[in-house]
């Protein structure tokens, strides 16, 4: 059996999580997939959509979502308070759209009492598994967190080609792809690829 593979750093930790912040942003390709996730979250979005982020993190992607798709609702969901702490600053003037879940989606109730979504979003998180064989199981909770017509975009850093080397960790493009088509997914579409990540769009339909 693969072992789990730790982190190098805590993010709940205050000092851990603002450095992670501060050198974000700087990575390559990285503004590029946010933008791209907006965009689709967007052209899918009806008129009171429902987004549940996973590993929601300093708030990057929410600050984007809240401001492009003014109608939406915002569920933040990460294991670090830090993390929230850092994002409720980043996203106050959108603060009464969107509540934070303190929970660890690597718990295997983490989905427990959750509403139906219209979208789930991720990036840069999935590998926080801390090990690539836990990603199928991921994405069967949000296939049943999903409403019927519901999207679910994925972004991760990949590996190979271009990708980074860590092959226990990152799952190949076509790795990833396979994963969410084994968790249930009929429909699945590579949307970009920026740097080490690339976005994919599945669907229930």
């Amino acid at each position: 059996m693969p072992h789990d593979i730790p982190s190098a750093i805590d993010l709940r930790l205050m000092e851990d999580a603002s450095k992670w912040a501060s050198n974000a942003e700087q990575r390559p390709g990285r503004n590029a997939i946010l933008d791209r996730l907006v965009e689709e979250a967007g052209r899918r979005a009806g008129p009171d959509p429902l987004i549940l982020e996973l590993g929601s993190g300093p708030g990057f992607l929410a600050h984007r979502m809240l401001k492009e798709i003014p109608q939406a609702r915002y569920t933040a969901l990460d294991f670090s308070p830090a993390m929230h702490a850092l994002a409720r600053a980043r996203v106050k003037p959108f603060i009464d759209r969107i509540t934070f879940l303190e929970r660890s989606f690597k718990s295997d109730s983490w989905a427990e009492d959750l509403q139906p979504f219209d979208i789930v979003v991720t990036n840069q998180a999935v590998h926080e598994l801390r090990h690539k064989r836990h990603a199928k199981a991921l994405h069967q909770q949000v296939h049943g967190l999903l409403t019927q017509e519901g999207s679910y975009l994925v972004s991760d850093h990949f590996s190979g080609d271009g990708g980074l080397p860590d092959t226990e960790l990152f799952m190949s493009a076509d790795e990833q792809s396979n994963a969410l088509s084994e968790a249930g997914f009929p429909s699945v579409t590579r949307i970009a690829a920026e740097g080490s990540l690339v976005l994919h769009l599945a669907r229930k339909i």
